[in-house]
C-alpha cells in the first residue's frame, strides 16, 4: 500500500475501529448476476461469523440502489461476497472508490482481468504458469476448424461453472457455440484437459493447502450441481497428488495471484493430468464462502477457521486509489488538457 493511501483519514479512521472492534461492516451479497443464489449463502455465512467475533454488521443485497443504500448504512468497511458480473468483475470495486468504502479482496484493474478468462491468459502469458491451448471465437465468425477434440467451450466471464460445455465432436461445436452465444458473444474454446481437478486458495499471496475435488457420478465433470450439492462431490486436503504437482500448483498460483495483482483471498483452479503436470484453468478473486466452498476448506487445514479467516479478510479491507491523486487529476469544471 502506497504512503498516499494508508495516509488517507478514511483509511487511518477504519484501522483505529478495527483495532478497538467499533467497525461497522457492511456485507455485500445477492447482486445481479447468474450466480446470486451462491452470492447470497456465501454472504449470509460470512455475516454470520463477523457477527459471532462481535462485529456490527449490516446485510445489503445488492441492487441497482446500491450508492444509496451505502450512503444510508455508512459502513467502516464492505465485505465483499458477491459473484459474478456487477460483483466480482469490478464494477462494485470501482463505485466503492468512489465513495471512499474501504473493501475487501482485490482492486478494480485486478477483478475485471481475472474475470476475463482470455485477459487472464494473456496476461499469464509467458509467466511460467501452464495453461492449455485455447482458441477464441466470435459471434458471428465461420465455424473454426482444425480443432482437436474433445474440447472445453466456455464463456469468458461465467462463473459457478456457469456456461461451460465439453464438446466431443466438431458436430456438437455449432450447437455449443450457438448456446453459449445466447450470454456472450465470445466464447473461449479450450484443449481438454483430462485429469485431477485442484484447486489452490492463495491468502495474502501465500499458497494454502491444495483440494482436490472429486464428482461423485458426474463423469468426473464439475458442473455447478455437483460444486453446490452437498455430498455430489469429495473434497480431500491435502490433495492426494504428488508432493511435486502439489508444490508446481501452489507457484503457480502464487505467480497468478501477484501477476493480476489480487488482494486478500483468492483461488485458483488446476487440473493435473497423468504425467504429474498442472494446467491453469482461471482465477477466482472473491472465492466462494459456503459449507461447500473450498477457500474455507483450504484455510482450515492450515489451522484457520472460518470465522477466523472472514475477520482476517475483513481486517485487510482497503482503498486502492489515492484520494488526493484523483482529486489532483481531476476537478469538476477543471480542463487537463
Amino acid at each position: 500500500m502506497s504512503d498516499s493511501i494508508s495516509q488517507s483519514p478514511v483509511l487511518q479512521r477504519l484501522h483505529a475501529k478495527l483495532t478497538d472492534h467499533t467497525a461497522r461492516i457492511a456485507v455485500l451479497m445477492g447482486g445481479m448476476s447468474a450466480e446470486r443464489a451462491v452470492s447470497m449463502k456465501s454472504g449470509k455465512a460470512v455475516a454470520a461469523a463477523l457477527r459471532s467475533r462481535g462485529w456490527e454488521v449490516v446485510e445489503v443485497d445488492v441492487d441497482t440502489n446500491l450508492p444509496a443504500r451505502l450512503a444510508e448504512v455508512k459502513p467502516d468497511l464492505a465485505w465483499l461476497a458477491l459473484h459474478g458480473l456487477f460483483g466480482e468483475d469490478g464494477c462494485v470495486q470501482g463505485l466503492l472508490e468512489i465513495m471512499q468504502v474501504p473493501y475487501t479482496g482485490s482492486h478494480v484493474r485486478a477483478s475485471a482481468v481475472a474475470m476475463d478468462k482470455i485477459a487472464t491468459k494473456r496476461m499469464l502469458r509467458n509467466t511460467g504458469v501452464r495453461m492449455p491451448d485455447d482458441h477464441v471465437y466470435r459471434a458471428g465468425d465461420p465455424i473454426p476448424e482444425g480443432l482437436v477434440f474433445p474440447l472445453i467451450a466456455k464463456t469468458p466471464k461465467g462463473g459457478s461453472t456457469i456456461g461451460i460445455q465439453r464438446v466431443a465432436s466438431a458436430r456438437e461445436l455449432p450447437d455449443a457455440l450457438a448456446a453459449l452465444t445466447r450470454f456472450e458473444d465470445t466464447v473461449l474454446l479450450e484443449q481438454l484437459i483430462v485429469g485431477e481437478e485442484i484447486t489452490v486458495a492463495v491468502l495474502d499471496g501465500t499458497a494454502m493447502p491444495v483440494v482436490s475435488i472429486r464428482p461423485k457420478d458426474r463423469e468426473g465433470f464439475f458442473d455447478f450441481e455437483a460444486k453446490y450439492t452437498e455430498g455430489c462431490t469429495e473434497y480431500i486436503v491435502p490433495a492426494p497428488i504428488s508432493a511435486a504437482a502439489a508444490q508446481d500448483a501452489s507457484a503457480q498460483a502464487v505467480i497468478a495471484y501477484e501477476r493480476i495483482s489480487c488482494a486478500g483471498i483468492a483461488r485458483a483452479d488446476f487440473i493435473v493430468d497423468a504425467e504429474d503436470r498442472c494446467w491453469f484453468l482461471e482465477v477466482n478473486t472473491i472465492p466462494g464462502m459456503t459449507a461447500t466452498s473450498l477457500s474455507p476448506m483450504a484455510a482450515g487445514a492450515r489451522g484457520i477457521d472460518f470465522p477466523q479467516l472472514v475477520e482476517h479478510i475483513a481486517r485487510t479491507a482497503t482503498l486502492h486509489v489515492p484520494l488526493a491523486l484523483a482529486k489532483d487529476t481531476l476537478q469538476p469544471g477543471k480542463s487537463t488538457s
